[in-house]
């Protein structure tokens, strides 16, 4: 399947974390023991994979990829009736697979766990962006995803209609509270990091701020990082934060942010809320792989 955006996404150190984290699923499985005794090397079966819930569709390029790592997909035929970003219905049938036997049911789970977490997170991320109303502000994730998934988590953010915050500690340098307080304040913080930089500050990443208070967003703006995070403020107190932050200066919403909340915090003009409940509980999505035996050839 070639789907540019799912191409563009897993590139690089991106492509290797996803290939590791299929390779190490496989490996967790073992070999299917109970298959290998049941059908024999030529047996071959077809399978459907359907929707069983109304869902976006998030994590289809994958399926060919498990059977790649198998080492089995030039004796196997994937055809798609569906692609990632895709709203389909219950009892859609997305995909179709032909292959040998013990290769599908080894594969199956592995392809089912992929696919309903990520079109889960997808789901999630469109009743979040909705609830924002198509305004100015955009959701973001966060780095709270499952060890060794950031990646396709990430990429079923952007399915679902998200914007990727970074997505390791090296692609946006952030102060958070702990480093505010080691460093004694935000200046302190940002001449500790100018420091460590002397000299190659065309090499240093774009900096974002964590704020907690109106105090900490005025000596943030005087700093002109790329970002100012507005961290777990009541609505008032947001609202006069980001009256205080120049043009120039991206403005974030954290902390504690609910679906609920999402409405009422678009009302603010932030451009960013992150939110890391569409990835951490994101309620997994429902597909089943639906066998019959085919004639051997």
């Amino acid at each position: 399947m070639n789907d540019p955006r799912f191409e563009a996404f897993f590139t690089g150190p991106a492509r290797e974390y996803l290939i590791r984290a299929i390779d190490l699923a496989l490996e967790e499985d073992g070999p299917d023991l109970t298959s290998q005794a049941v059908f024999a090397p030529d047996d071959r079966l077809a399978a459907r994979i359907v929707a069983k819930q109304d869902s976006l569709v998030a994590g289809l390029p994958i399926l060919p990829l498990v059977l790649e790592r198998m080492g089995d997909a030039a004796r196997c035929e994937v055809a798609f009736s569906a692609a990632d970003g895709d709203a389909v219905a219950d009892r859609t049938v997305v995909a179709a697979i032909t292959g040998p036997a013990v290769t599908l049911l080894k594969a199956e789970r592995v392809m089912l766990n992929f696919l309903c977490h990520l079109s889960g997170i997808a789901n999630r991320v469109r009743q979040a962006t909705a609830a924002l109303g198509g305004g100015r502000t955009r959701l973001l994730d966060t780095r709270k995803t499952l060890p060794g998934l950031r990646y396709p988590e990430k990429y079923a953010v952007l399915v679902g209609g998200g914007v990727n915050h970074r997505k390791n500690l090296a692609e946006m340098l952030m102060f958070k509270d702990n480093h505010i307080d080691r460093a004694g304040g935000i200046p302190q913080a940002m001449a500790a990091l100018r420091k460590a930089y002397q000299g190659r500050m065309d090499k240093m990443p774009p900096v974002e701020i964590e704020c907690r208070t109106l105090e900490e967003v005025g000596q943030a703006v005087a700093e002109r990082p790329a970002r100012i995070m507005l961290d777990n403020m009541d609505m008032e107190t947001m609202r006069k934060a980001l009256s205080m932050v120049p043009q120039g200066i991206e403005t974030e919403v954290s902390g504690g942010v609910d679906l609920a909340a999402l409405a009422s915090i678009a009302t603010l003009g932030a451009d960013f809320v992150s939110v890391g409940r569409i990835t951490h509980s994101a309620p997994s999505a429902d597909f089943s792989m639906l066998l019959k035996e085919t004639t051997a050839p």
